[in-house]
C-alpha cells in the first residue's frame, strides 16, 4: 500500500473535489465548505484554505491551519486539517486536529493511518500535548483516537476530550 500525505495547494485538482463531493457538508462535527459547490468554488476555497494557513483573511475565532489529503495507492481517501495553536472555541469543540475518511473508503484503518500522520505534523512542531475532541455518538473515531494512544481526560453530554502525549507518541 502507497500512503501519502499532501499539504493542500492552489493547484490540486479535481480528484479531491470529487473525493469532497462525496464527504457530507457537516458530519460528526466535521464541517466541509467544498460539498455541493462548483469546481469554480473549490478552487476558490483552495486559495482561500492556503491563506488561511498562513493567517491570512482568519475569521475572529479561528487560528491558522493546514489542510492535508491523504492519499492511498495514489487515490486521495481523506483530508485532515492540522492547527498548531488553539482558541477559546476550539478548546472546547474542534482541538488541534480534525479528519475525515471519504464514505466510500470507511472501514478500512484510514482512519488510523490518517491521524497517525497528522499527530507526527504536531510534534515535529514541538506540540507536545494534542487535544482533539469527538462527538459522544461517533464510536468509530473515538476507536481510531485510542488507537493512536490518545486518553479521554474529559466528557460531557456532547463530546469526548482526548488528548495525546506527542514526546511519545507513533512509537
Amino acid at each position: 500500500m502507497d500512503i501519502e500525505l499532501r499539504l493542500l495547494t492552489i493547484t490540486d485538482g479535481y480528484d479531491t473535489y470529487e473525493m469532497l463531493q462525496e464527504i457530507p457538508e457537516y458530519e460528526n462535527g466535521y464541517a466541509n465548505r467544498c460539498h455541493g459547490r462548483s469546481f469554480e468554488d473549490y478552487k476558490k476555497w483552495l486559495v482561500k484554505s492556503e491563506n488561511n494557513s498562513r493567517g491570512i483573511d482568519l475569521e475572529s475565532w479561528k487560528v491558522p491551519q493546514e489542510v492535508y489529503w491523504l492519499y492511498i495507492d495514489g487515490k486521495p481517501v481523506g483530508q485532515g486539517k492540522v492547527r498548531y495553536q488553539l482558541s477559546d472555541l476550539l478548546r472546547e469543540q474542534g482541538g488541534h486536529i480534525g479528519y475525515v475518511i471519504r464514505p466510500s473508503e470507511r472501514n478500512k484503518g484510514y482512519g488510523t493511518i490518517l491521524l497517525k500522520l497528522l499527530l507526527e505534523k504536531t510534534k515535529n512542531r514541538g506540540i507536545e500535548r494534542v487535544l482533539i475532541t469527538v462527538l459522544n455518538h461517533n464510536t468509530p473515531s473515538i476507536k481510531v483516537a485510542l488507537n493512536n494512544g490518545g486518553i479521554i481526560e474529559k466528557e460531557n453530554d456532547q463530546r469526548k476530550y482526548i488528548w495525546f502525549n506527542c514526546r511519545f507518541a507513533n512509537k
